[in-house]
């Protein structure tokens, strides 16, 4: 099999496969022009199992370089555009790459970091280059065919609680990238899916990307990076059915005004993912728009989302196909992390072998704590090093949040909570906090409000004031960072 082949193997010849911009792309040029990129890839050099770096900004184009080097039989790589040189140089170093397909603005900048990596990849691009004379000379070529379980595709890991790891997808990933779309969203090939996550995050490209070509609709990209400004630009322009975004641009959206203009836009459902969504957010959105958000967890090792929440309650249940497993030696009211199995779960990691642990035959166990109910629906608890036990209970840093956020509405614009070490040994918590523009007094009396109402064991001993929160380039909050921030703003207040 080969994963670029099946996800245009479907969509009608006419059917509009993606729009970016003015562009409209049928189904019969996007394979037309992949065919192509994969024969153009093939004559500058790529050999089976290589891999590919695309660094550009979401397109058309994006999507043919990206998939083109999968048909030809190559290991695709999307990266953050917005990566400067010196943070892109270790990840070079890290994955051994090929080549680096570029936009024709960055190739001098490219080259020059390149040339500072040993045995670091070529460079191809438009404009005069060998890459664009060989697409031009390019008939196309038939998919090289792989066994399912050859490498496709990476993903990074978003890097939230240190350093990004290479996510290692085989060619079976895509088979089933399309079924919490389905099953949960409906989704046909007459929807038009649009993510405001960027294609180099796995929410956007398995739930999206992904889902959308493998069902034979519609996918919009944008080129530009998302405020809530854009997205109602967005979806003003383009007209989704289908919309995927994160909690924190759901918030934008609330405090804008943009939510409740999205209301009468035809968009039949809305998705959440990539972070938790507070419940204060999930009544917003329902207020404004009438519209209930559907909230998804998934990580760059699943690909696609493999538990989903659409009542108030939060609690979440498997997505279509995700078998759950739990360690039975542990009891259903303690925390623990979860074991999950779905199609399109990764087979490991580049070059970390102490992490496989966390891969079995096929199962994948995320850093994520979870609490099991009777009826088999899950609670999220944050991350492991996110429970903590304090006087005696468990406490999951996500829970004192989320109590926070809702006490304090659109007063708060960011917080987070950390579990820290006290003068006299024992765990406490620590809240960073960010108030909305201009409401720093209301928001400081609320959460102050907020904490007094929390249970003894859940009232935060700090409280720190700053300007922002560390976020990952995917717009996730940086919680290996939370600590040192923490101990820096104690010390000086002592």
């Amino acid at each position: 099999m080969n994963a670029a082949e099946i996800l245009l193997s479907v969509g009608a010849d006419t059917a509009i496969a993606i729009e970016c911009e003015e562009r409209r792309v049928t189904y019969a040029d996007l394979r037309d022009r992949v065919r192509r990129s994969a024969q153009a890839w093939q004559a500058v050099g790529l050999g089976t199992s290589d891999r590919v770096i695309v660094f550009a900004p979401d397109s058309d184009d994006w999507a043919v370089a990206y998939l083109g080097a999968i048909w030809a039989g190559g290991v695709a790589i999307g990266v953050n555009p917005r990566l400067s040189m010196p943070e892109l140089a270790p990840l070079l170093k890290e994955c051994e790459a090929r080549f680096v397909w570029c936009e024709p603005n960055l190739v001098q900048d490219l080259q020059g970091l390149v040339a500072t990596v040993p045995g670091g990849p070529a460079v191809v691009s438009g404009g005069e280059s060998d890459w664009t004379r060989a697409l031009a000379d390019a008939r196309g070529i038939d998919a090289v065919q792989r066994d399912a379980e050859d490498p496709a595709l990476w993903i990074g890991t978003s890097g939230t609680t240190g350093t990004p790891k290479g996510v290692i997808h085989v060619q079976r990933v895509v088979v089933n990238a399309h079924s919490f779309a389905c099953n949960l969203a409906g989704l046909t090939a007459a929807d038009r899916l649009y993510a405001t996550s960027k294609l180099f995050f796995a929410y956007a490209l398995g739930n999206s990307l992904f889902a959308g070509l493998r069902a034979g609709a519609t996918v919009i990209l944008d080129r530009e990076w998302p405020t809530a400004e854009r997205v109602e630009e967005m979806v003003e322009k383009h007209r989704p059915t289908l919309l995927f975004s994160v909690p924190t641009l759901y918030n934008k959206m609330l405090q804008t005004g943009v939510a409740a203009r999205l209301a009468d836009r035809g968009i039949r459902h809305f998705v959440s993912a990539g972070e938790a969504l507070p419940f204060a957010i999930r009544q917003g959105w329902r207020e404004q728009t009438g519209c209930t958000l559907i909230s998804g967890y998934g990580t760059s090792e699943t690909l696609c989302l493999m538990l989903y929440s659409d009542d108030d309650s939060g609690l979440m249940r498997p997505t279509p196909l995700t078998e759950v497993r739990f360690n039975p030696e542990i009891g259903a009211d303690l925390p623990q992390r979860i074991w999950v199995r779905h199609t399109t779960v990764a087979v490991g990691y580049w070059k970390r072998p102490d992490a496989q642990v966390d891969f079995d035959n096929g199962w994948f166990s995320p850093g994520d704590m979870f609490l099991r109910y009777p009826d088999g629906r899950l609670e999220y608890a944050g991350r492991n090093d996110d429970m903590l036990k304090i006087a005696g209970q468990w406490v999951s840093t996500l829970w004192v949040e989320q109590a926070l956020a809702s006490h304090c509405g659109d007063a708060l614009h960011q917080i987070a909570a950390v579990g820290v070490e006290s003068a006299d040994g024992l765990t406490a918590l620590a809240v960073l906090a960010v108030a909305a523009p201009g409401r720093w007094a209301e928001a400081r009396q609320r959460v102050e409000e907020g904490v007094a109402a929390l249970p003894g064991h859940r009232r935060p001993r700090w409280v720190h004031w700053l300007d922002a929160l560390p976020l990952t380039p995917t717009g996730k909050l940086q919680r290996g960072r939370l600590r040192a921030l923490h101990e820096r703003h104690a010390a000086a207040a002592a």
